[in-house]
């Protein structure tokens, strides 16, 4: 099995199918924990979330003060250009009042704050991770999610890899205007997850509008908890550059989305999907196969539920 490139993923007949399930399962992420999507809802902010994890899953544990401390995060965030010194710091604060990240104990400098992901936040990633690992699966019959159920360090060492991969490509760290005017506003992204969750997967890919069933705004705002005011801005430069629409005045009637709007998506989309994909195939050959047949007594798989009060972890046999 070997990684599939991007061109691969977006010209498959399933990917539409694909875009259809991610859509779904990241909504459903969302609904289960609102207040932790919220610190990722932006485009913005996903970086820092993905920058963030990646620090912390590096961590060795030879080295006590590596990992997330909020000197690295923010000297992070800054190189990569995604946010400001003070947006990067209230972050990290916000995820710890929240309890999405903990204190690591024990570190021998007290002077040195070190950081964790707690089970929800490891959970959450995890979950996110699996759901496009089961998606790639869809398209070449792999095994990718049954490789990270059963070997868990693989997903340790591949998101950390993952973020640095799409962190350095220009196509989905600076999505074209079209969609990049939603993905910059709060929850931008899950509108975008919406639409596309309503998009027939066997529509006519040559066409230059698609119609995706009835969608108002006023159902958006009560499903995402969005200001309808946001939600028309959002709506009103995609409406104006006909990238989208409604037949009907006052955006009643069945949403259509042009092939542009379509094309533009997916190729981003597409660009997450290679990255993530390249990820799980470089742990893979990093781990090795020695490696995959040792037992970790440490490695434990989260069990989420959905619920931030109901997060399990059991131990796997490597």
């Amino acid at each position: 099995m070997q990684a599939l490139t991007r061109q691969q993923i977006a010209q498959h007949p399933l990917f539409p199918a694909i875009e259809k399930q991610i859509a779904e399962h990241l909504i459903e992420i969302h609904t289960q924990t609102p207040r932790l999507s919220r610190l990722k809802a932006s485009h913005r902010k996903w970086l820092m979330s993905q920058s963030m994890f990646a620090l912390a899953l590096r961590r060795k544990d030879d080295d006590p003060l590596s990992g997330l401390t909020a000197t690295r995060f923010i000297e992070m965030v800054i190189t990569l250009d995604c946010a400001s010194r003070n947006t990067a710091t209230a972050f990290l604060a916000e995820l710890t009042a929240y309890k999405f990240l903990r204190d690591v104990p024990d570190v021998p400098d007290k002077r040195v704050r070190v950081l964790e992901p707690t089970e929800i936040s490891y959970a959450a990633m995890f979950n996110w991770f699996r759901g496009h690992m089961i998606c790639l699966d869809r398209l070449d019959g792999g095994s990718r999610e049954a490789t990270i159920i059963s070997r868990p360090h693989i997903f340790r060492v591949a998101q950390p890899i993952g973020a640095d991969i799409l962190m350095a490509d220009p196509v989905w760290k600076n999505p074209v205007d079209s969609i990049g005017h939603f993905l910059s506003s709060d929850l931008g992204g899950m509108v975008l997850h919406d639409i596309f969750s309503r998009l027939d997967p066997n529509f006519d890919r040559t066409s230059e509008r698609v119609y995706v069933g009835s969608a108002s705004l006023s159902e958006i705002s009560e499903i995402y908890q969005i200001s309808q005011t946001n939600l028309k801005r959002m709506f009103k430069k995609a409406e104006t550059e006909e990238l989208l629409g409604w037949d009907h005045a006052r955006r009643r009637g069945p949403l259509w989305l042009s092939k542009t709007f379509i094309d533009d998506y997916f190729n981003w989309q597409s660009a997450k999907f290679a990255g993530l994909d390249r990820a799980f195939h470089m742990a893979l050959d990093e781990i090795g196969s020695d490696a995959m047949t040792v037992d970790h007594d440490d490695e434990v798989l989260p069990v989420w539920s959905g619920k931030l009060d109901a997060v399990q972890t059991f131990r796997v046999s490597q």
